[in-house]
């Protein structure tokens, strides 16, 4: 498309994005979904709840465009010794895509939310990428409810933000960009997130590619990527007191090393652990590693 169409494509697509409630095809036969009420209006989550129901609680958050099996190696290693709850965040993976606000800020809310319907009162938070955002968020709206934070890659910051996000807050062209561009080229994408890109295989690319193409899913990255305003944010992340354990990709190009010394610098009780020979998903990459790592944080202990 020519530069000089854009602005009346962008004209042309003011809200012309869907938005989606409720089933969807090709929904997982075993998936477990929790009725919530957002503004007045329900809202269904999916969810999973594994583990001793007596144990401490650990919340799973994903980052951007992804789901609960993010956490597909984690979570049952976990679940040995914890009750794991993860969830695909609204907007995401199998859970509704309404029109409304996507920030990390609201997104805590229906996460705190789900875990009062779930009768859990304390527990710890684990975030990869924006999903970090997300628990920092809780943290910071639920001091007496989050014992311990983990953080994958973290994508807390204004100047995380890529132009494409930025040119994306401004209506109109939000909608030209996301519903042009948003589904394309997932595999680049997915390669550029890993330091071995022999671990983007086929099937991983597909399934990624059928997501994009569920209902409501651009109106919802759109909304989330604009609910993405750090800037008002992450003033307050210091205020965030709880012991915090960061997690990195050495080689990460997506969430870049210099923002977890940043944020390892800013957060009162925290350490930074890097993976050598990794981009932005440890817990794939530097399975064994990073799943030790957090279980020796969430146990209180030294962190290897």
């Amino acid at each position: 498309m020519s530069p000089r169409l854009v602005p009346f494509f962008a004209v042309a697509c003011a809200g012309c994005l869907s938005w989606h409630q409720g089933q969807m095809p090709g929904e997982p036969r075993d998936a477990t979904y929790a009725a919530l009420s957002e503004g007045g209006k329900a809202l269904r989550v999916r969810y999973r709840d594994q583990g001793p129901q007596g144990a401490p609680v650990v919340v799973l958050l994903h980052g951007f465009a992804s789901a609960l099996e993010t956490w597909a190696a984690v979570a049952p290693r976990l679940a040995r010794a914890h009750r794991v709850i993860s969830l695909d965040l609204k907007g995401f993976g199998w859970t509704d895509r309404p029109a409304g606000d996507y920030s990390p800020q609201a997104q805590a809310k229906l996460v705190l939310a789900l875990l009062d319907q779930r009768g859990v009162d304390r527990f710890s938070v684990v975030g990869h990428s924006w999903g970090s955002s997300v628990a920092l968020a809780a943290a910071l709206a639920a001091p007496e409810r989050v014992q311990r934070v983990a953080l994958y890659d973290a994508w807390v910051f204004e100047d995380q933000l890529p132009a494409f996000f930025r040119w994306a807050r401004m209506d109109g062209v939000g909608e030209a960009l996301f519903g042009l561009f948003y589904k394309e080229r997932a595999d680049d994408r997915l390669v550029r997130a890993f330091f071995d890109p022999t671990m983007v295989r086929e099937a991983f690319v597909e399934e990624v590619e059928r997501a994009l193409q569920r209902p409501g899913t651009v109106a919802a990255a759109l909304a989330a990527a604009r609910g993405q305003r750090f800037a008002d944010l992450q003033g307050r992340w210091a205020q965030v007191k709880q012991p915090t354990l960061l997690l990195w990709g050495r080689e990460d190009a997506v969430s870049w090393l210099e923002f977890g010394e940043r944020l390892a610098s800013l957060l009162p009780d925290a350490r930074l652990r890097v993976f050598p020979r990794c981009g932005h998903f440890p817990m794939i990459e530097a399975a064994e590693a990073s799943s030790t790592a957090l279980e020796a944080f969430l146990r209180g202990e030294a962190v290897p």
